[in-house]
């Protein structure tokens, strides 16, 4: 590889650095860890990736920019975000949190909500299969669990993300895992066995740790209104029609619907109220739609460039030996996944040379399958902007970077990983 291909290469992943560097280097240079707005960062990010972009014209670049930004699972996103936020408005004003709540505390003993909280998003997410609903439908829930009982919220939000990206990766009917298997050519089943060897230890890890520090825990359950029953119905309704397979869009449609029926029939709000929690709700995620559709267009950008090519030819020239084809196809993983944001979309952009690296060396495509899929999880579960972090943040009003500290489970998967490669067997034929 020629010196100007790699600075050119380089030069195309560098927005990447700056939006990093100003995010995570800014807020610790004003003394504040939680400062910066990552929409600002995005913005300078953005800014900076069109004026590096060589070869087009400025109105080309704009266009290539605002092209990425409104792609199709950009404003998808967008209907999620922008719904979620007015469910989980609504649903508070007419008190469908505060039951929800008080219903848990009575079912649940205030030691074991970590682990029953982290279980229950695990089963929710790995029914359903898709992180972001399960994050949407519990993360309220949560939220406020934490402040009655006393506890950390980004803890607790933490644990919900955890749990969602456990059945995200593990589910038959997650798009990662079809990605996953699709592109390695290996069967739904054997890459479940596979992923369940992998994440099983980490899973019973973040379970030991949410059992040891939840002990301390200590609240008591408050009296529930004749009423209570009733108002949990939109939160019930979510996730059994999300347990049903229904598109996350729907599911919010209806919870929306549910929530300001029963809150006007019980005089929580007038119309005019409904309204009014609706704009909160619509307005509360504002920060998140900006940051959305300023990542796509980046990602475009850097994709146009070229950076993502260079990143995958870089890595696949220094492959000599099967352990380091695993790293290799574990490695592309993670940079096509900072670089879109997307676990999916990581999949398949690196699963076509992840499955010729894994049969020049003798991997198993159930194995290829399994290291794509949970090293893909594993970073989307830490990225401060991929949608998943974003909407517990946006759901919980604290900073995604908050969060990332309490991730204990994506944080083991990571471990797990890593220690499955170094100690890998060598494949039967």
């Amino acid at each position: 590889m020629s010196g100007k291909s790699v600075f050119k290469g380089l030069l195309a992943l560098s927005p990447i650095a700056v939006l990093l560097t100003v995010y995570l280097g800014g807020s610790l240079l004003v003394g504040d860890f939680y400062r910066i707005p990552i929409t600002v960062a995005f913005l300078i990010a953005s800014f900076y990736a069109v004026a590096v972009s060589r070869g087009e014209s400025l109105a080309k670049k704009i266009d290539s920019f605002s092209e990425g930004a409104a792609n199709s699972r950009v404003m998808l996103m967008v209907w999620i975000f922008v719904l979620a936020g007015v469910f989980a408005s609504v649903a508070k004003s007419m008190g469908a949190v505060e039951a929800t709540v008080n219903f848990t505390l009575h079912l649940v003993p205030p030691e074991f909500l970590p682990a029953g909280i982290f279980i229950a998003t695990c089963f929710i997410s790995m029914s359903i299969g898709t992180s972001v609903g399960s994050i949407v439908a519990l993360t309220p829930v949560v939220t406020a669990l934490a402040a009655q009982t006393g506890s950390s919220v980004a803890w607790f939000v933490g644990i919900v993300v955890g749990g969602a990206f456990f059945g995200d990766n593990l589910s038959f009917i997650s798009d990662t895992t079809i990605a996953a298997t699709q592109t390695q050519g290996c069967s739904m089943r054997s890459k479940f066995r596979a992923n369940f060897r992998l994440v099983l230890p980490a899973a019973l890890a973040a379970l030991l740790l949410y059992l040891f520090n939840g002990v301390d825990i200590q609240t008591s359950a408050p009296a529930m209104a004749a009423d209570d029953f009733v108002k949990i119905i939109p939160y019930v309704l979510v996730i059994v029609a999300a347990l049903y397979g229904m598109n996350v869009l729907l599911v919010l449609v209806i919870g929306v619907f549910a929530a300001a029926v029963i809150g006007l029939a019980y005089g929580s709000f007038n119309v005019l109220g409904l309204f009014e929690s609706c704009g909160s709700g619509i307005a509360g995620m504002s920060d998140l739609v900006m940051v959305t559709m300023l990542a796509g267009g980046l990602l475009e950008i850097i994709r146009i460039n070229g950076g993502i090519d260079f990143m995958i030819c870089l890595i696949t020239t220094r492959i000599n030996s099967a352990r380091v084809a695993e790293a290799a196809i574990v490695l592309l993983t993670v940079l096509a996944n900072v670089c879109t944001a997307n676990n999916t979309i990581a999949i398949l952009t690196v699963g076509g040379i992840s499955r010729d690296i894994a049969r020049k060396f003798n991997i198993s495509s159930r194995r290829s399958a399994s290291l794509l899929d949970t090293s893909s999880c594993f970073v989307q579960g830490l990225l401060p902007y991929g949608a998943q972090l974003l909407m517990a943040s946006g759901l919980a009003k604290i900073s995604p970077l908050q969060i990332i500290p309490h991730l204990y489970y994506p944080m083991c998967v990571g471990v797990i990983l890593v220690i499955s490669i170094l100690f890998r067997k060598r494949n039967k034929k």
